[in-house]
């Protein structure tokens, strides 16, 4: 794994040189991920794929266009798919690292943006078929893209985004990983600050 990390430095790079504001919301996301991962039991070694896995969840945003990456207002039909296609450039990116370890991680990018009623990308996987790392940084991700200044959105408030989270809970996110999402929450550097 230690390998694995130093091999994937010059992809951090590239990601903040990139979008900085990416690569804000993967640093949030990576250390929120492993407060997550702690309180959902997860052991170590799965802890350091999470860390690394929720650090570049993003990275395949490298392969996309800025008029769709940075556009100022909601994305048409046909932007909208071309940014779903991030989670399989992650995926390819992290594949492409001669390491054992990548493939781990490479499955968090992939399926980041599953729901457990099989109603997210790329493939459908529903509930238990997701892998949980995905799982924990689905969760993760949405709260942290809630609560930051968007291109196309201003921050949320913590109770406004966890009132929406809990609304698509029986569709969309894992329930049990909620459950320990919202206690953590509450006490975590990361509690959204918006008013």
């Amino acid at each position: 794994m230690n390998n694995l990390v130093r091999e994937t430095v010059a992809l951090r790079s590239a990601l903040r040189e990139r979008d900085p504001d990416t690569s804000d919301h993967c640093n949030r996301t990576r250390g929120l991920s492993l407060q997550l991962g702690q309180a959902c039991g997860l052991m170590e070694r799965e802890l350091r794929v999470l860390s690394l896995a929720a650090e570049l969840h993003d990275v395949g945003k490298i392969g996309v266009p800025d008029s769709i990456l940075l556009k100022p207002g909601r994305l048409d039909e046909e932007e909208t798919r071309l940014m779903r296609l991030h989670s399989q450039k992650g995926f390819d990116i992290l594949r492409s690292i001669p390491n054992d370890a990548a493939a781990a991680v490479a499955q968090v990018a992939l399926h980041h943006h599953e729901a457990a009623d099989g109603s997210g990308y790329p493939a459908g996987l529903r509930g238990e078929d997701i892998p949980v790392l995905a799982r924990i940084v689905a969760v993760v991700d949405a709260y942290d893209a809630m609560a930051s200044v968007r291109p196309y959105h201003q921050p949320r408030s913590h109770a406004q985004i966890m009132h929406i989270l809990r609304e698509q809970q029986p569709f969309k996110y894992d329930a049990q990983v909620l459950s320990h999402f919202g206690r953590i929450i509450e006490r975590s550097e990361f509690r959204a600050r918006a008013a």
